[in-house]
Order: structure tokens, then sequence, then C-alpha cells
């Protein structure tokens, strides 16, 4: 987290830490996979909202999903967009916050709010960012308002604020808790599948199109352990569909996360990047220390990247780790230095002459089935 910029997933923890005990503790009942309509949308189809009970879905059953107004949530300070056209991916994020052992509904509710609090009075968002939230009880709630009668209808989106992008294209699920160091709880994990393969179902998203907030920005959300557990998330949600995701479709093509604290090839690689592009003058020693980190944000803010906190994760290591071609008259380089660190390290003998992103990720240990480049529609907001 650099000190001069408080990132947002720890503002988050942060607030929730100080705010969610303050929220209101009105309670309502449970709803299912419906809703009536709700003022504050806008755009085409806003008044058709979700259906009365739980509508039935072959193969993924409407999980039970508390709507807005059950958890007591306030209404949004402008008018929520919804776009005519479905996403295409599930974003899978934490809250980064403590893994709490109160599993009630209550507690899933305070939970509720006090994100919608902090994303609405901290960070000035219309409401909150993602679309739905799953406590570490297992309970499901809708997060953004009106976000679950769309999902009902299936055919348009409604526009998040959970990753700079990704709140059109992607439905974005916060999970309770911190998963770094340990697994998500069984409860949390069941409904985390449940609501994936429901969304899969509604709008015809392959299960192998779920991804983790790392996947597009510099950031260690959804955590370590909880982002290796995706593989198994998309086969488990495409056995729910009654479709087989094979181990190749299961593993998908990304960037390692590195950090302060991380050693080894892949930092002297990355080291080796960052002189080449004009963020260090250092020479690679392997660890990556506050000094890298110091080359990281200088890149990331050369860059005009949303994260500027010295992490190198999904957004920085496409642009970081740029095309290369070996010919007459080129020398090796900082950059062919890195090909060459890499290749030895995972005894790769053969490195083709044109290295584009998937021969470095292959590199870098992180190779997998490619994924789509797709971005939010111009006229996306940030809020």
């Amino acid at each position: 987290m650099d000190g001069a910029r408080l990132s947002r997933r720890g503002a988050l923890a942060a607030g929730l830490a100080m705010g969610a005990g303050a929220a209101s503790s009105a309670l309502a009942g449970p709803a299912w996979a419906g809703e009536a309509a709700r003022p504050g949308a806008t755009g085409p189809g806003a008044a058709r909202q979700g259906t009365a009970g739980p509508p039935e879905a072959e193969g993924a059953p409407a999980p039970f999903i508390v709507d807005c107004p059950s958890w007591g949530a306030r209404r949004p300070s402008s008018p929520v967009k919804i776009w005519d056209r479905r996403p295409i991916r599930i974003l899978v994020h934490h809250t980064a916050t403590a893994n709490s052992a109160d599993y009630s509904r209550p507690a899933a509710d305070r939970l509720a709010r006090g994100i919608q609090n902090f994303h609405m009075d901290h960070n000035g968002w219309l409401d909150s960012g993602q679309h739905f939230t799953i406590s570490r009880g297992g309970v499901v709630l809708e997060g953004r308002s009106l976000s679950l009668g769309i999902l009902n209808g299936g055919r348009q989106q409604v526009e998040g604020a959970h990753c700079t992008g990704q709140n059109v294209v992607a439905v974005g699920i916060e999970n309770e808790g911190t998963y770094t160091g340990v697994d998500p709880t069984p409860a949390l994990w069941n409904s985390l599948r449940a609501t994936c393969a429901y969304i899969c179902r509604q709008y015809g998203i392959a299960p192998t199109e779920l991804y983790g907030h790392r996947d597009y920005k510099n950031t260690a959300c959804p955590g370590d352990r909880l982002y290796g557990m995706l593989p198994r998330l998309r086969t488990e949600v495409g056995a729910t569909l009654g479709r087989r995701v094979s181990r190749a479709e299961a593993e998908k093509a990304s960037w390692p996360l590195l950090r302060v604290g991380d050693t080894g090839p892949d930092v002297t690689a990355a080291q080796y990047l960052l002189r080449d592009a004009g963020a260090t003058t250092t020479d690679p020693t392997g660890s990556f220390d506050e000094g890298t980190a110091d080359a990281v944000r200088t890149f990331q803010v050369a860059h005009r990247a949303d994260d500027v906190n010295g992490i190198l994760g999904g957004e920085s290591w496409p642009e970081l780790a740029r095309p290369l071609s070996r010919g007459p008259g080129r020398d090796g380089g900082d950059a062919w230095r890195a090909v060459d660190v890499l290749a030895e390290h995972r005894r790769v003998e053969s490195v083709p002459d044109r290295v584009t992103a998937p021969v470095w990720q292959r590199l870098l240990g992180t190779g997998g089935t490619a994924v789509r480049p797709v971005s939010d529609p111009p006229g996306t907001a940030r809020r």
C-alpha cells in the first residue's frame, strides 16, 4: 500500500471496521432471486425487474438471495445505470476484512450496510460497487441496487464499480473475509459456486469465464488462497451446469502477483524489465524490496495505472512485459535478459524470436487458456 495513497481495499477494511456497527439494524425478510421493481434506475428496461418467487433454472437453481430492502440498504444517491447488454464474465473479490466467526444473517446484513456506507460516504459512489455479496456464513446478498432483478431478466446488466474496465462486462461478487493465508468457509464456497452457476445460466456465461480482481488490477484481491481455487470453481460451476470443464480449460493464462518480500527469478526478470522501461537504474537482485516497489510505482504513474501501489499485478504486467523481436542489429538489452533468466529457470530450451504476452506468461509459469481482452464500453462511469 502506498503510504501517500490508501488502497481501495485497505480503506474498505478500515471503513468496515469503524462503520459497520453503526449502520442501521433494521432487518427484513430474505428474498429469492426475484424482486419487485424499485425506483432509481435509468436505461431501457429499468422498470422490468425480476419475478416473484424462485425461478427455475435447469442445472443451476436460483440461490436464496437477500435483496437490498431486506438488508436495510440506503437508496442510491443517483440513478443506477442499466445497459442493454449481457456481461461476459464474473469477477471474484474478497472484502479484505476480518475472518469473522459470526455466520448469522444479522452479521451478513451489517456487512452489506457497512460496505454500502463506505462506498457511498468514503468513495463517493452512488451505491455499493459490487453486484452481489456473500458472507462467511454463506448468505448471498444483493449489492448494487437493481442487480438482482436485472439478473433474473438475463438480458441486461447493472453498471457496477468493482473494477475499472470491468464494471459492465463483468458481474462483481464480494466475498467476506481475507483469503491470503486461509481458505473460505465451506458455506461461503458453496454459495459462491451456486451464485456463479446461476449467473452463468442467466447470462449464458461460460463457466470458464470466472476471474479474480488481480487478473485486471494491481491488487492481491481475492487473496492467494481464493485466487488459487478459481480453477476448481470453474470446474465445479461447470459440473453444476452439466458441462465438463477440462483441466486445460480451468487453467487460465494470468500474470504473477509480485510484492515486497517476494524473491526469485520472476522478481529478477521484473527488475530487468523495470530497468528496461526506465523506472530504475539499479541492478537486479532477485529480491522485491522497497526500492523495487518504488520502481513499480514510478512505472505505474508513467502508465497511468488505476492502482499506484508498488504491487505488480494484472494491470501493469501487460505493459511492463512488452513485445520483443529478435533480429539483426538488435542487442540483448534488459528485456531479453529478463527472457533469458526466466527461460533458464524454467528450462525452456527454445524461445520464439517474437516474444508476446502468451510467451511471457509461459516463461513466468502462469500460462494457460487465453483470456479474451474485452473491457467496458465507452460511457462507463467509475462510480
